[in-house]
Protein backbone atom coordinates (compact mmCIF):
# COMPACT_ATOMS: atom_id res chain seq x y z
CA UNK A 1 0.00 0.00 0.00
CA UNK A 2 2.56 2.79 0.71
CA UNK A 3 4.61 1.60 -2.23
CA UNK A 4 1.62 2.59 -4.09
CA UNK A 5 0.85 5.55 -2.25
CA UNK A 6 4.24 6.77 -3.21
CA UNK A 7 3.97 6.33 -6.78
CA UNK A 8 0.55 7.84 -6.39
CA UNK A 9 1.47 10.91 -4.59
CA UNK A 10 4.90 11.31 -3.41
CA UNK A 11 6.63 11.36 -7.34
CA UNK A 12 3.85 13.71 -8.52
CA UNK A 13 5.04 16.07 -5.56
CA UNK A 14 8.66 15.59 -6.04
CA UNK A 15 8.47 16.59 -9.68
CA UNK A 16 5.89 19.55 -9.09
CA UNK A 17 8.71 20.76 -6.16
CA UNK A 18 11.23 20.08 -9.15
CA UNK A 19 9.85 23.00 -11.44
CA UNK A 20 10.86 25.54 -8.93
CA UNK A 21 14.23 24.56 -7.89
CA UNK A 22 15.92 25.16 -11.82
CA UNK A 23 19.40 23.47 -12.67
CA UNK A 24 21.70 25.54 -10.02
CA UNK A 25 19.58 23.33 -7.45
CA UNK A 26 20.03 19.80 -8.57
CA UNK A 27 22.52 18.76 -6.58
CA UNK A 28 20.00 19.47 -3.54
CA UNK A 29 17.58 17.43 -5.41
CA UNK A 30 17.98 14.63 -2.77
CA UNK A 31 17.80 16.26 0.27
CA UNK A 32 14.55 17.83 -1.06
CA UNK A 33 13.26 14.73 -2.62
CA UNK A 34 13.98 13.33 0.96
CA UNK A 35 12.66 15.87 3.17
CA UNK A 36 9.18 15.66 0.56
CA UNK A 37 9.18 12.11 1.79
CA UNK A 38 9.23 12.34 5.24
CA UNK A 39 6.41 15.15 5.37
CA UNK A 40 4.25 13.04 3.13
CA UNK A 41 4.77 9.91 5.52
CA UNK A 42 3.85 11.94 8.20
CA UNK A 43 1.12 13.69 6.96
CA UNK A 44 -0.22 9.88 6.22
CA UNK A 45 0.30 9.16 9.23
CA UNK A 46 -1.38 11.88 11.92
CA UNK A 47 -4.46 11.77 9.40
CA UNK A 48 -4.94 8.10 9.77
CA UNK A 49 -3.98 7.81 13.64
CA UNK A 50 -5.26 11.07 15.12
CA UNK A 51 -7.78 10.53 17.83
CA UNK A 52 -10.50 12.69 16.32
CA UNK A 53 -11.27 13.01 12.37
CA UNK A 54 -8.89 15.21 10.68
CA UNK A 55 -9.31 17.49 7.60
CA UNK A 56 -6.33 16.25 5.38
CA UNK A 57 -7.26 19.83 2.68
CA UNK A 58 -7.17 21.76 5.51
CA UNK A 59 -3.91 20.65 7.47
CA UNK A 60 -2.34 20.73 4.13
CA UNK A 61 -3.71 24.11 3.46
CA UNK A 62 -1.77 25.48 6.56
CA UNK A 63 1.23 23.96 6.17
CA UNK A 64 1.90 25.18 2.97
CA UNK A 65 0.55 28.39 3.82
CA UNK A 66 2.41 28.48 7.03
CA UNK A 67 5.66 27.67 5.48
CA UNK A 68 5.79 30.40 3.07
CA UNK A 69 4.87 33.16 5.47
CA UNK A 70 9.21 32.55 6.59
CA UNK A 71 9.76 33.87 2.76
CA UNK A 72 7.92 37.05 1.64
CA UNK A 73 4.97 38.59 1.42
CA UNK A 74 4.33 37.90 -1.98
CA UNK A 75 5.09 34.22 -2.39
CA UNK A 76 1.60 32.79 -2.04
CA UNK A 77 0.06 29.56 -2.35
CA UNK A 78 -3.68 29.12 -4.18
CA UNK A 79 -5.78 26.39 -3.37
CA UNK A 80 -8.68 25.70 -5.94
CA UNK A 81 -11.03 27.70 -4.40
CA UNK A 82 -8.49 30.38 -3.89
CA UNK A 83 -7.52 30.00 -7.45
CA UNK A 84 -11.71 30.83 -8.33
CA UNK A 85 -11.98 33.55 -5.90
CA UNK A 86 -8.73 35.52 -6.28
CA UNK A 87 -7.76 35.10 -9.92
CA UNK A 88 -6.87 38.80 -11.09
CA UNK A 89 -8.19 39.38 -14.68
CA UNK A 90 -5.36 42.21 -15.58
CA UNK A 91 -7.32 42.88 -18.92
CA UNK A 92 -8.87 46.32 -16.95
CA UNK A 93 -12.55 44.74 -17.65
CA UNK A 94 -14.45 42.52 -15.40
CA UNK A 95 -18.58 42.09 -14.77
CA UNK A 96 -19.51 42.72 -11.93
CA UNK A 97 -21.03 46.17 -9.58
CA UNK A 98 -18.38 48.87 -10.32
CA UNK A 99 -17.54 49.66 -6.69
CA UNK A 100 -14.92 49.37 -4.32
CA UNK A 101 -15.86 46.78 -1.35
CA UNK A 102 -14.26 45.91 1.99
CA UNK A 103 -14.62 44.00 4.93
CA UNK A 104 -14.10 44.96 8.23
CA UNK A 105 -15.34 43.45 11.67
CA UNK A 106 -17.65 40.82 9.98
CA UNK A 107 -19.19 43.90 7.70
CA UNK A 108 -19.45 44.25 3.97
CA UNK A 109 -19.07 47.90 3.09
CA UNK A 110 -19.11 49.91 0.26
CA UNK A 111 -16.56 52.07 -0.09
CA UNK A 112 -16.38 53.92 -3.19
CA UNK A 113 -19.06 53.44 -5.86
CA UNK A 114 -18.16 54.42 -9.30
CA UNK A 115 -20.42 56.98 -11.19
CA UNK A 116 -22.81 55.76 -13.51
CA UNK A 117 -21.88 51.70 -13.08
CA UNK A 118 -24.66 49.17 -11.42
CA UNK A 119 -23.69 50.39 -7.75
CA UNK A 120 -23.87 53.94 -8.33
CA UNK A 121 -27.35 53.07 -10.26
CA UNK A 122 -29.01 51.18 -7.94
CA UNK A 123 -28.66 54.07 -5.17
CA UNK A 124 -25.75 52.44 -3.24
CA UNK A 125 -23.54 55.25 -1.12
CA UNK A 126 -19.91 54.65 0.12
CA UNK A 127 -20.58 54.04 3.71
CA UNK A 128 -23.37 51.83 3.02
CA UNK A 129 -23.28 48.00 4.74
CA UNK A 130 -24.43 45.26 2.66
CA UNK A 131 -26.56 42.50 4.64
CA UNK A 132 -27.90 40.13 2.35
CA UNK A 133 -27.42 39.21 -1.09
CA UNK A 134 -30.05 37.32 -3.25
CA UNK A 135 -30.77 34.87 -0.27
CA UNK A 136 -27.83 34.78 2.00
CA UNK A 137 -27.63 36.73 5.34
CA UNK A 138 -23.85 38.35 5.62
CA UNK A 139 -23.69 38.28 9.23
CA UNK A 140 -23.47 33.70 9.02
CA UNK A 141 -21.50 34.05 5.42
CA UNK A 142 -17.85 34.07 6.33
CA UNK A 143 -16.89 33.43 2.60
CA UNK A 144 -15.57 35.68 0.35
CA UNK A 145 -18.90 38.19 -0.10
CA UNK A 146 -17.93 40.07 -3.04
CA UNK A 147 -18.16 36.34 -5.37
CA UNK A 148 -22.26 36.56 -4.71
CA UNK A 149 -22.02 40.05 -6.77
CA UNK A 150 -20.78 38.56 -9.53
CA UNK A 151 -22.43 36.97 -12.51
CA UNK A 152 -22.99 36.82 -16.10
CA UNK A 153 -23.98 40.38 -17.90
CA UNK A 154 -27.57 42.08 -17.01
CA UNK A 155 -27.84 39.22 -14.64
CA UNK A 156 -29.78 40.87 -12.07
CA UNK A 157 -28.97 40.45 -7.98
CA UNK A 158 -31.73 41.59 -4.83
CA UNK A 159 -29.90 43.28 -2.05
CA UNK A 160 -30.76 44.86 1.41
CA UNK A 161 -28.16 47.49 2.54
CA UNK A 162 -28.25 49.18 5.94
CA UNK A 163 -28.12 52.92 5.65
CA UNK A 164 -27.56 55.05 9.13
CA UNK A 165 -29.82 52.51 11.05
CA UNK A 166 -31.99 51.90 8.41
CA UNK A 167 -32.52 48.84 6.56
CA UNK A 168 -32.91 49.41 2.63
CA UNK A 169 -34.04 47.03 -0.43
CA UNK A 170 -32.50 47.55 -3.79
CA UNK A 171 -31.81 45.62 -7.38
CA UNK A 172 -28.22 45.28 -8.91
CA UNK A 173 -28.30 44.46 -12.48
CA UNK A 174 -24.66 43.34 -13.62
CA UNK A 175 -22.62 44.78 -16.19
CA UNK A 176 -18.80 45.47 -17.84
CA UNK A 177 -17.10 47.49 -15.66
CA UNK A 178 -13.69 49.28 -17.53
CA UNK A 179 -11.35 50.39 -14.82
CA UNK A 180 -9.67 52.98 -16.34
CA UNK A 181 -5.69 52.51 -15.46
CA UNK A 182 -6.00 56.77 -16.48
CA UNK A 183 -9.20 57.62 -14.10
CA UNK A 184 -8.30 61.15 -15.20
CA UNK A 185 -6.49 64.14 -17.18
CA UNK A 186 -6.47 67.84 -18.22
CA UNK A 187 -4.89 70.48 -17.63
CA UNK A 188 -3.61 72.81 -14.74
CA UNK A 189 -3.04 75.61 -16.74
CA UNK A 190 -2.74 76.91 -20.35
CA UNK A 191 0.63 74.67 -21.10
CA UNK A 192 0.86 72.34 -18.44
CA UNK A 193 -0.82 68.89 -19.10
CA UNK A 194 -1.67 66.70 -15.63
CA UNK A 195 -2.24 62.72 -16.46
CA UNK A 196 -2.92 60.40 -13.61
CA UNK A 197 -2.06 56.90 -13.93
CA UNK A 198 -3.79 54.61 -11.28
CA UNK A 199 -2.85 50.88 -12.53
CA UNK A 200 -0.38 49.14 -14.96
CA UNK A 201 -3.12 47.10 -17.05
CA UNK A 202 -3.59 46.21 -19.97
CA UNK A 203 -4.46 49.52 -21.08
CA UNK A 204 -2.37 50.95 -19.18
CA UNK A 205 -0.20 52.61 -21.92
CA UNK A 206 -2.57 52.63 -25.00
CA UNK A 207 -4.47 55.31 -22.34
CA UNK A 208 -1.60 57.00 -21.30
CA UNK A 209 -0.37 57.80 -25.06
CA UNK A 210 -3.72 58.97 -25.80
CA UNK A 211 -3.97 61.17 -22.97
CA UNK A 212 -0.62 62.80 -24.17
CA UNK A 213 -1.10 63.06 -27.61
CA UNK A 214 -4.98 65.08 -26.52
CA UNK A 215 -3.05 67.31 -24.27
CA UNK A 216 -0.22 68.08 -27.08
CA UNK A 217 -2.96 68.67 -29.48
CA UNK A 218 -4.59 70.74 -26.62
CA UNK A 219 -1.30 72.81 -26.05
CA UNK A 220 0.31 71.23 -23.50
CA UNK A 221 4.05 71.63 -23.60
CA UNK A 222 4.63 70.16 -20.31
CA UNK A 223 3.77 67.03 -18.32
CA UNK A 224 3.16 66.47 -14.95
CA UNK A 225 2.43 62.28 -14.64
CA UNK A 226 0.70 61.66 -11.43
CA UNK A 227 1.85 57.95 -9.69
CA UNK A 228 1.23 58.63 -6.08
CA UNK A 229 -1.11 55.57 -4.39
CA UNK A 230 -0.19 53.48 -7.78
CA UNK A 231 0.49 49.90 -6.63
CA UNK A 232 2.06 49.01 -10.04
CA UNK A 233 1.31 45.80 -12.41
CA UNK A 234 1.89 44.84 -15.59
CA UNK A 235 6.13 44.94 -16.30
CA UNK A 236 5.65 45.31 -19.94
CA UNK A 237 3.21 48.34 -19.48
CA UNK A 238 5.51 50.10 -17.60
CA UNK A 239 8.39 49.37 -20.16
CA UNK A 240 5.72 50.79 -22.91
CA UNK A 241 4.95 53.88 -20.52
CA UNK A 242 8.81 54.84 -20.17
CA UNK A 243 9.12 54.56 -24.20
CA UNK A 244 6.71 57.57 -24.85
CA UNK A 245 9.18 59.66 -23.22
CA UNK A 246 12.55 57.70 -24.16
CA UNK A 247 13.85 56.53 -27.63
CA UNK A 248 13.40 52.74 -28.83
CA UNK A 249 16.51 50.14 -27.59
CA UNK A 250 16.44 51.89 -24.22
CA UNK A 251 16.96 49.60 -21.18
CA UNK A 252 14.37 50.24 -18.97
CA UNK A 253 14.76 47.65 -16.04
CA UNK A 254 16.62 44.25 -15.67
CA UNK A 255 15.57 41.52 -13.54
CA UNK A 256 18.46 39.33 -11.67
CA UNK A 257 17.87 36.09 -10.06
CA UNK A 258 20.31 33.10 -9.17
CA UNK A 259 18.42 31.22 -11.80
CA UNK A 260 20.03 32.10 -15.10
CA UNK A 261 16.34 32.21 -17.05
CA UNK A 262 15.23 34.40 -14.65
CA UNK A 263 18.07 37.14 -15.49
CA UNK A 264 15.96 39.43 -18.30
CA UNK A 265 16.71 43.06 -19.85
CA UNK A 266 13.85 44.57 -21.30
CA UNK A 267 14.22 47.42 -23.34
CA UNK A 268 12.07 50.00 -25.14
CA UNK A 269 10.51 48.63 -28.59
CA UNK A 270 8.70 51.71 -30.51
CA UNK A 271 8.69 55.06 -31.52
CA UNK A 272 8.66 57.64 -29.11
CA UNK A 273 5.69 60.22 -28.59
CA UNK A 274 8.20 62.93 -27.30
CA UNK A 275 11.69 63.48 -26.37
CA UNK A 276 12.18 66.96 -25.61
CA UNK A 277 8.44 67.93 -23.49
CA UNK A 278 9.60 68.83 -19.81
CA UNK A 279 8.35 65.73 -17.61
CA UNK A 280 7.32 65.61 -13.93
CA UNK A 281 6.58 62.20 -11.79
CA UNK A 282 4.50 62.16 -8.85
CA UNK A 283 5.07 59.22 -6.20
CA UNK A 284 4.36 58.65 -2.63
CA UNK A 285 5.11 55.94 -0.50
CA UNK A 286 2.07 54.28 -1.80
CA UNK A 287 3.63 53.80 -5.60
CA UNK A 288 5.10 50.62 -5.94
CA UNK A 289 6.44 48.25 -8.27
CA UNK A 290 5.73 48.90 -12.03
CA UNK A 291 5.72 52.60 -10.71
CA UNK A 292 8.85 52.84 -9.42
CA UNK A 293 9.85 51.23 -13.06
CA UNK A 294 9.01 54.33 -14.36
CA UNK A 295 9.66 56.74 -12.09
CA UNK A 296 13.44 54.76 -11.77
CA UNK A 297 13.99 54.33 -15.27
CA UNK A 298 13.01 58.16 -16.28
CA UNK A 299 15.17 59.05 -13.39
CA UNK A 300 18.53 57.71 -14.28
CA UNK A 301 17.75 58.37 -17.52
CA UNK A 302 17.68 61.84 -16.68
CA UNK A 303 14.26 62.58 -18.70
CA UNK A 304 12.28 63.33 -16.20
CA UNK A 305 12.29 65.23 -12.74
CA UNK A 306 10.82 62.86 -9.27
CA UNK A 307 8.77 64.65 -7.33
CA UNK A 308 7.38 63.71 -4.01
CA UNK A 309 8.30 60.90 -1.18
CA UNK A 310 10.45 58.07 -1.48
CA UNK A 311 8.32 55.33 -3.18
CA UNK A 312 6.93 51.65 -1.25
CA UNK A 313 10.44 49.76 -2.37
CA UNK A 314 8.68 46.67 -4.06
CA UNK A 315 11.38 45.26 -6.31
CA UNK A 316 10.51 41.75 -5.88
CA UNK A 317 9.29 39.80 -9.04
CA UNK A 318 6.53 37.16 -9.02
CA UNK A 319 5.48 34.76 -11.35
CA UNK A 320 2.07 32.72 -11.18
CA UNK A 321 2.93 28.82 -11.64
CA UNK A 322 0.38 26.23 -12.23
CA UNK A 323 0.11 22.97 -10.01
CA UNK A 324 -1.79 20.06 -9.65
CA UNK A 325 -5.54 19.73 -8.97
CA UNK A 326 -6.37 23.26 -10.14
CA UNK A 327 -3.75 25.25 -7.50
CA UNK A 328 -1.53 27.60 -7.77
CA UNK A 329 1.76 28.80 -6.03
CA UNK A 330 2.65 32.92 -6.85
CA UNK A 331 6.46 32.77 -6.24
CA UNK A 332 9.02 35.33 -6.17
CA UNK A 333 11.78 34.88 -8.73
CA UNK A 334 13.87 38.19 -9.37
CA UNK A 335 14.53 41.28 -8.26
CA UNK A 336 14.22 44.80 -9.92
CA UNK A 337 17.14 46.93 -10.67
CA UNK A 338 16.60 50.29 -12.82
CA UNK A 339 19.19 51.47 -15.69
CA UNK A 340 21.67 52.81 -13.17
CA UNK A 341 22.06 49.16 -11.15
CA UNK A 342 19.71 50.53 -8.03
CA UNK A 343 17.99 48.14 -6.83
CA UNK A 344 14.05 48.78 -6.42
CA UNK A 345 12.97 46.64 -3.37
CA UNK A 346 13.17 47.88 0.31
CA UNK A 347 13.06 45.21 2.78
CA UNK A 348 14.99 42.27 2.97
CA UNK A 349 12.96 39.07 4.01
CA UNK A 350 16.32 36.98 4.51
CA UNK A 351 17.30 38.62 7.22
CA UNK A 352 14.41 39.82 9.83
CA UNK A 353 14.86 41.41 13.38
CA UNK A 354 14.02 40.27 16.88
CA UNK A 355 10.47 40.93 16.30
CA UNK A 356 10.23 38.70 12.96
CA UNK A 357 9.61 41.78 10.88
CA UNK A 358 12.03 42.01 7.61
CA UNK A 359 15.15 44.59 8.00
CA UNK A 360 15.83 47.45 5.40
CA UNK A 361 19.33 49.05 4.91
CA UNK A 362 20.10 51.88 6.95
CA UNK A 363 20.46 55.37 5.45
CA UNK A 364 24.39 55.23 5.94
CA UNK A 365 25.13 51.64 3.92
CA UNK A 366 23.17 53.23 0.95
CA UNK A 367 25.47 52.86 -2.40
CA UNK A 368 25.58 55.69 -4.60
CA UNK A 369 24.87 54.80 -8.22
CA UNK A 370 25.05 57.28 -11.45
CA UNK A 371 22.22 58.40 -14.15
CA UNK A 372 23.26 58.85 -17.78
CA UNK A 373 24.67 62.15 -17.10
CA UNK A 374 26.43 61.92 -13.71
CA UNK A 375 23.83 62.88 -10.98
CA UNK A 376 24.23 60.64 -7.96
CA UNK A 377 21.33 58.38 -6.62
CA UNK A 378 21.34 56.01 -4.26
CA UNK A 379 19.96 52.87 -3.93
CA UNK A 380 18.18 51.64 -0.12
CA UNK A 381 14.67 50.49 -1.65
CA UNK A 382 12.28 52.75 -3.49
CA UNK A 383 13.00 55.46 -5.65
CA UNK A 384 13.88 58.89 -3.89
CA UNK A 385 13.02 61.96 -5.74
CA UNK A 386 14.44 64.38 -7.07
CA UNK A 387 12.96 67.04 -4.91
CA UNK A 388 10.94 65.88 -2.06
CA UNK A 389 8.20 66.95 -0.43
CA UNK A 390 6.80 66.60 3.18
CA UNK A 391 2.83 67.03 2.54
CA UNK A 392 3.59 63.73 0.92
CA UNK A 393 4.42 62.37 3.98
CA UNK A 394 1.53 61.18 5.97
CA UNK A 395 1.86 61.43 9.89
CA UNK A 396 1.47 58.36 11.80
CA UNK A 397 -1.86 59.60 13.21
CA UNK A 398 -3.11 60.31 9.74
CA UNK A 399 -2.48 57.08 8.39
CA UNK A 400 -3.79 55.60 11.50
CA UNK A 401 -7.10 57.62 10.61
CA UNK A 402 -6.95 56.12 7.04
CA UNK A 403 -6.52 52.25 7.65
CA UNK A 404 -9.27 52.47 10.41
CA UNK A 405 -11.77 54.50 8.92
CA UNK A 406 -11.88 57.63 10.95
CA UNK A 407 -12.21 59.64 7.86
CA UNK A 408 -13.85 57.91 6.29
CA UNK A 409 -17.00 57.32 8.92
CA UNK A 410 -17.02 60.84 9.74
CA UNK A 411 -17.98 61.74 6.23
CA UNK A 412 -20.25 59.27 5.75
CA UNK A 413 -22.19 60.90 8.62
CA UNK A 414 -21.04 64.20 7.26
CA UNK A 415 -22.55 63.26 4.08
CA UNK A 416 -26.29 62.71 5.40
CA UNK A 417 -26.21 65.93 7.50
CA UNK A 418 -25.93 67.72 4.46
CA UNK A 419 -27.31 66.42 1.27
CA UNK A 420 -27.53 69.26 -0.48
CA UNK A 421 -23.70 70.66 -0.41
CA UNK A 422 -23.54 68.99 -4.72
CA UNK A 423 -20.71 70.81 -6.59
CA UNK A 424 -20.01 73.16 -3.81
CA UNK A 425 -15.99 73.08 -2.50
CA UNK A 426 -17.01 73.41 1.61
CA UNK A 427 -14.35 74.81 3.74
CA UNK A 428 -13.47 72.45 6.83
CA UNK A 429 -13.87 74.83 9.78
CA UNK A 430 -12.13 74.39 13.12
CA UNK A 431 -15.75 74.04 14.14
CA UNK A 432 -16.07 71.86 11.62
CA UNK A 433 -12.42 69.89 13.44
CA UNK A 434 -13.97 70.30 16.60
CA UNK A 435 -17.01 68.39 15.17
CA UNK A 436 -14.56 65.43 14.10
CA UNK A 437 -13.05 65.00 17.16
CA UNK A 438 -15.83 64.70 18.83
CA UNK A 439 -17.29 62.21 16.45
CA UNK A 440 -14.17 60.23 16.92
CA UNK A 441 -14.72 60.10 21.08
CA UNK A 442 -17.89 59.91 20.93
CA UNK A 443 -17.40 56.37 18.51
CA UNK A 444 -14.46 55.32 20.88
CA UNK A 445 -12.20 55.30 17.62
CA UNK A 446 -9.10 52.98 18.25
CA UNK A 447 -6.13 54.80 16.61
CA UNK A 448 -4.30 51.18 16.89
CA UNK A 449 -0.60 52.77 15.98
CA UNK A 450 1.97 50.54 16.40
CA UNK A 451 2.79 52.21 20.12
CA UNK A 452 -0.90 51.51 20.68
CA UNK A 453 -1.40 47.64 19.37
CA UNK A 454 2.46 47.17 21.50
CA UNK A 455 0.75 48.69 24.72
CA UNK A 456 -2.22 45.96 24.19
CA UNK A 457 -0.33 43.20 22.95
CA UNK A 458 1.39 43.51 26.53
CA UNK A 459 -1.63 43.34 28.49
CA UNK A 460 -2.66 40.45 27.20
CA UNK A 461 0.60 38.64 27.62
CA UNK A 462 0.32 39.80 30.83
CA UNK A 463 -3.33 38.05 31.23
CA UNK A 464 -2.06 34.81 29.79
CA UNK A 465 0.57 35.14 32.67
CA UNK A 466 -1.93 36.24 35.10
CA UNK A 467 0.12 38.91 36.01
CA UNK A 468 -2.31 41.54 34.46
CA UNK A 469 -3.56 42.54 38.19
CA UNK A 470 -0.13 43.72 39.24
CA UNK A 471 0.27 46.22 36.05
CA UNK A 472 -2.65 47.34 35.62
CA UNK A 473 -2.17 50.89 37.41
CA UNK A 474 0.63 50.75 35.05
CA UNK A 475 -0.78 50.20 31.97
CA UNK A 476 -4.15 52.43 32.93
CA UNK A 477 -1.35 55.46 33.10
CA UNK A 478 0.41 54.30 29.97
CA UNK A 479 -3.01 53.76 28.37
CA UNK A 480 -3.84 57.35 29.36
CA UNK A 481 -0.53 59.04 28.57
CA UNK A 482 -0.90 57.60 25.37
CA UNK A 483 -4.49 58.79 24.07
CA UNK A 484 -3.57 62.36 25.17
CA UNK A 485 -0.46 62.03 22.87
CA UNK A 486 -2.88 61.14 20.53
CA UNK A 487 -5.41 63.95 21.27
CA UNK A 488 -2.20 66.17 20.77
CA UNK A 489 -1.26 64.53 17.72
CA UNK A 490 -5.02 65.10 15.93
CA UNK A 491 -4.06 68.79 16.97
CA UNK A 492 -0.53 69.06 15.72
CA UNK A 493 -1.50 67.82 11.98
CA UNK A 494 -4.50 69.50 11.95
CA UNK A 495 -3.95 71.22 8.64
CA UNK A 496 -3.15 67.56 7.09
CA UNK A 497 -6.05 66.15 8.72
CA UNK A 498 -8.16 68.48 7.54
CA UNK A 499 -7.03 68.33 3.92
CA UNK A 500 -8.08 64.24 3.77
CA UNK A 501 -11.06 65.06 5.08
CA UNK A 502 -11.57 67.35 1.98
CA UNK A 503 -11.19 65.05 -0.25
CA UNK A 504 -13.27 62.54 1.31
CA UNK A 505 -16.09 64.92 0.98
CA UNK A 506 -15.43 65.55 -2.35
CA UNK A 507 -15.13 61.97 -3.43
CA UNK A 508 -18.84 61.57 -2.03
CA UNK A 509 -20.59 64.65 -3.89
CA UNK A 510 -17.99 64.57 -6.77
CA UNK A 511 -16.66 61.03 -7.54
CA UNK A 512 -12.91 60.60 -8.82
CA UNK A 513 -13.40 63.05 -11.37
CA UNK A 514 -14.56 65.85 -9.36
CA UNK A 515 -11.49 64.98 -6.61
CA UNK A 516 -9.05 65.40 -9.70
CA UNK A 517 -10.28 68.50 -11.04
CA UNK A 518 -10.40 69.82 -7.52
CA UNK A 519 -6.01 68.74 -7.03
CA UNK A 520 -5.71 70.52 -10.26
CA UNK A 521 -6.03 74.09 -8.82
CA UNK A 522 -5.58 72.70 -5.08
CA UNK A 523 -3.41 70.32 -4.66
CA UNK A 524 0.28 71.28 -3.07
CA UNK A 525 1.94 68.51 -4.89
CA UNK A 526 0.38 69.58 -8.30
CA UNK A 527 0.81 73.46 -7.74
CA UNK A 528 4.67 72.99 -6.41
CA UNK A 529 5.54 70.26 -9.52
CA UNK A 530 3.74 73.52 -11.88
CA UNK A 531 5.74 76.12 -9.99
CA UNK A 532 9.41 74.11 -11.14
CA UNK A 533 8.43 73.46 -14.51
CA UNK A 534 7.70 77.48 -14.50
CA UNK A 535 11.69 77.53 -13.52
CA UNK A 536 13.12 76.53 -16.74
CA UNK A 537 16.79 77.30 -15.26
CA UNK A 538 15.58 74.99 -11.67
CA UNK A 539 14.32 72.11 -14.00
CA UNK A 540 17.23 71.69 -16.39
CA UNK A 541 19.63 72.54 -13.30
CA UNK A 542 18.35 69.41 -11.29
CA UNK A 543 18.73 67.16 -14.64
CA UNK A 544 21.81 68.55 -15.26
CA UNK A 545 21.42 70.28 -18.51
Amino acid sequence: MLTSFKKKYILPVVATGFLFIGTSFKDDFFAIAKQIEIFTELFKTVNMNYVDQTNPGEMMDKAIKSMLTDLDPYTIYFNEQDVVKFKINSTGEYTGIGAIITRKEGKVIIKEPYKNYPADKAGLKAGDEIIQIGDVNLEDFKEDASQLLKGAKNAKIDIKYKRQGKVNSTQLVLEEVDVKAVPFFGKVDETTGYIVLSQFNQKASTETKDALEKLKKDGAQRIILDLRGNPGGLLNEAVNICNLFVPKNEVIVTTKSKIEKHNNTYKTTKDPVDLEIPLIVLVDGKSASASEIVAGALQDLDRAVIVGSRSFGKGLVQRPIDLTYGTQVKVTISRYYTPSGRCIQALDYSKKDASGKATRTDEKNYTAFKTRKGRTVYDGGGILPDVELEETKLSAISESLEKNDGIFNYVTSYYYKNPNLGDKIPTITDADYTAFKQFLKAEKFSFDTETELALKKTLEIAKKEKIDESITAEYQSLLTALQKSETSQLDKFQKEIKNLILDEIILRYQYKEGLYNYYLKNNSEIKKAVGLLNNQAQYNKILAR
